[in-house]
């Protein structure tokens, strides 16, 4: 029986630096304005740069509540609340109540904000082509597959690492 030998603590060690410098390469393209403006532009949409990253999420996590967008926009959730208001008058997105928590109030995105990210992922898939044209497609699908496995693993430790730091409600 053979088993997958799983990467040592030497090699870790050893990738962990340069793993992180291309995770900051990537992040600093993606987090740049300019970009945002340009994918908007491609999109064909009239949409606030500021409002755009919150519609995508929107979508793609919705319903979600304010101070979860927040969290994950690395924004205060006094001005994403705004912001998703402003989204809300736009008739991009509705408010509900939580399906967790009725006393919540959740994002979810409107038929109108769902063909706006409908634009902005043509343009995505443009740009991403461009990207991704010299690449053989084992490559790509190893980079997809390997980036939506740490993706899931850097949530999963995030969670636990947020739940160890909460007192337990027992000891309150």
């Amino acid at each position: 029986m053979t088993t997958k030998k799983k990467a040592d603590d030497t090699h870790i060690a050893g990738q962990l630096r340069a793993l992180h410098g291309a995770l900051l390469g990537i992040v600093s393209v993606m987090n740049r304005p300019q970009n945002d403006e340009t994918l908007v532009r491609e999109a064909g949409i009239a949409l606030d740069r500021a409002l755009f990253p919150l519609l995508v999420f929107i979508e793609r996590l919705g319903p979600i509540g304010v101070v979860g967008l927040a969290d994950r926009v690395g924004r205060d959730h006094t001005t994403v609340s705004r912001q998703v208001a402003k989204l809300e008058s736009l008739g991009l997105v509705t408010r509900q109540a939580g399906v967790g928590d009725r006393r919540l109030r959740e994002a979810k995105i409107t038929p109108k904000g769902k063909l706006m990210t409908d634009a902005v992922d043509e343009a995505r898939e443009r740009r991403g082509r461009a990207i991704f044209t010299q690449w053989d497609p084992v490559e790509f699908d190893d980079l997809v597959r390997l980036a939506c496995r740490f993706a899931q693993d850097l949530e999963r430790n995030a969670a636990q690492s947020q739940s160890d730091r909460e007192p337990s409600r027992r000891n309150r």
